[in-house]
This record gives C-alpha cells, structure tokens and sequence, in this order.
C-alpha cells in the first residue's frame, strides 16, 4: 500500500482494497482512485464548509470522511465538482480527458458502496453525464516510416533495440508489458504477455519477431541475479531490466535517427502495429485480442483510421479530379 494511503479514510482503504484485490487492477490504477477520489472529497468538505476557504486546498484533509458524510452527495455537488475542475482558481483548469478520469472515478466508488459493499441504496452517479471528450486519431507511421524506423537502428545494443522495435511494430505492445517480459515468457512461436489488470494473453510471434529474438538471445547478456532481475528479456548495460523510461529513450533515439517527428513514443508505436494489421485484413475482434482492449469501444477508433485511409485511396485515383466536359452551348 503507498504511503500516501495514510491520508485515506477507512471508506476509502476499503474501496482501494476492493479495486486492487479482488479487481487485480495496477497499482498505477488504484493510485489515480485515490488522487481522485481525495480531490473530490476536498472539494465536497470545502462546499459544505465556508470556513475552509482560508485554507489550501491541497492541506484540506479527508481523514474524517465516512458513510454519513458520502450519503450526503448530491448530483449537483459532482457537477460542481466538475466545474471546479474546469478553471477553478485553486485546482486550476483540467483537460477534459482528466475531469472524464475523475468522473469515472467517482461513478465506480458509488457503485461500489450500493452494489458490492451494499452500504448506500442510492447512488447520485445513476444520471450522471461524462464530460464530452474532443475524439482524436491515434497517430502511427506508416509502413515506409516504419522501415525507415527500423533500418535506422544502431549502436552499442543495436540487435537489442533493433528487438524492441520489432516487437512493438509487430505485437502492439504497451510499453509497460515490453519491460516486464521474462525470458520464460517467450516459448517457441508463442510470448505470454501480462497486461492490464494483470491479465495475461498469448501473442503469436512472426518471422520478423522471431528472427530478432533470436539473434538477440544468442547475445543477451546474463542479470543481475536478483529477483527483479535475473529473468528480465531485456537487460540494461548495467545487467538490470530495462526501464520504461530507457525503452522510451531507445524510441526515441532511433526515431531521431530515421528523421521522423521526434513526439513519436512506444506507445505511437503500438498504434502504428494496429493500425497496420487492420488496414491488411485483421477483423477488429482479433484486434481486439491482440492488443489486450477490455472494451471493443476501445479498438474500434482504429476502424476511424481505415475509413481515412480508404478516402485517401480513392482520392489517389488519377481519375479523382476527371470530371465530365460541359458541351459547348448552341
């Protein structure tokens, strides 16, 4: 449990508990509940209590919250809450995309205390709406940046990084599913991945993944032997495993090298796979499968991207701009 958990009341502990035993979600996950979640409840002791206004928001404890005070919450107060977000002088002004992350926040937390801990019977979320989200493509290479990517690999660890892309331009990693795979994790044409919520799914590996993790096997260096360690694929020149960050920076280190739009990051890296397997004959459940989406709604932005990508193919056509010739007027 993080530290900063102290700062949490028992109603709070609970529903945490809740989200990261018995839902297995990350950590990283059940840390945003709690920033979340302890945001909101400032926000509902500084409405009903005036005299908070003197103090700073981030100093407003929640120690004291409990069931009586959260069976005081009213739809209007999350509204408020979401306003407050939005250009309030303390919080400051929250992309829509976070106030978004908040409500889903506060949406879960009631369910949890009517439907699982059953110690609500009415939950003020039930006609809550969610702020409305700017939707915007994924960005992703196309398939000759993609070799460009790929042939512009070098360097000390060129056969490990060389991997790495591959990996990610075949399989749609997350970055965070790259850096925890163990050796184990790779058996003959088969990589067990852990993803989300620690769910675990079986990619099938390509020609061109298998032939890099071959030659990079043959080479791998022997970690630490330490328990984070001694399995790691991917290992540091200081034989530990590799970090997001030192993985970010090999994309970004190769990405500069090909002369590509250097905002590119692993994780535009895995659009680019999904964007590629789709626009080639992939139907979007298996796509769905493969990139490890909870939700269909999640892969099917991707199918935005494919109807672009067909509109573009069709204004391709040389005949595109042929139009037919007016007849000349008696």
């Amino acid at each position: 449990m993080a530290d900063y958990w102290l700062e949490a009341p028992p109603i709070l502990q609970e529903f945490l508990n809740y989200h990261e035993s018995i839902l297995s979600h990350s950590a990283k996950t059940v840390d945003e509940y709690f920033l979340d979640l302890r945001a909101f409840f400032r926000y509902l002791k500084l409405h009903r209590d005036p005299s908070l206004a003197q103090t700073p928001f981030q100093e407003i404890s929640i120690l004291d919250v409990d069931l009586d005070f959260v069976a005081q919450t009213q739809l209007s107060e999350i509204y408020g809450f979401l306003t407050y977000l939005s250009g309030g002088a303390q919080a400051g002004k929250a992309e829509s995309s976070t106030r978004a992350r908040k409500c889903a926040a506060i949406r879960s937390f009631f369910n949890y205390l009517c439907v699982h801990a059953r110690q609500l019977e009415t939950d003020p979320t039930q006609a809550l709406n969610n702020p409305k989200l700017r939707k915007a493509l994924p960005r992703y290479l196309s398939l000759s940046e993609s070799l460009r990517l790929l042939e512009a690999v070098s360097g000390p660890n060129e056969i490990r990084d060389y991997c790495i892309l591959t990996l990610f331009l075949n399989c749609g990693l997350r970055v965070g599913e790259l850096v925890g795979l163990n050796v184990q994790n790779v058996r003959d044409d088969t990589l067990r991945v852990l993803g989300k919520g620690n769910k675990e799914r079986q990619l099938y590996l390509n020609e061109a993944c298998l032939s890099a993790l071959a030659e990079y096997l043959a080479i791998r260096p022997q970690p630490k032997d330490d328990p984070r360690h001694k399995d790691a694929l991917f290992v540091s020149r200081n034989k530990t495993r590799l970090t997001t960050r030192a993985v970010e920076n090999i994309v970004q280190k190769a990405v500069t090298q090909a002369g590509l739009d250097p905002s590119y990051s692993p994780h535009k890296l895995r659009h680019t796979a999904a964007t590629l397997m789709l626009n080639n004959g992939v139907d979007i459940r298996t796509l769905q499968d493969v990139l490890g989406h909870e939700n269909l709604g999640t892969t099917q932005i991707y199918t935005h991207i494919s109807d672009a990508n067909m509109k573009m193919a069709v204004d391709a056509n040389p005949l595109a701009k042929v139009k037919k010739q007016e007849e000349p007027k008696e």
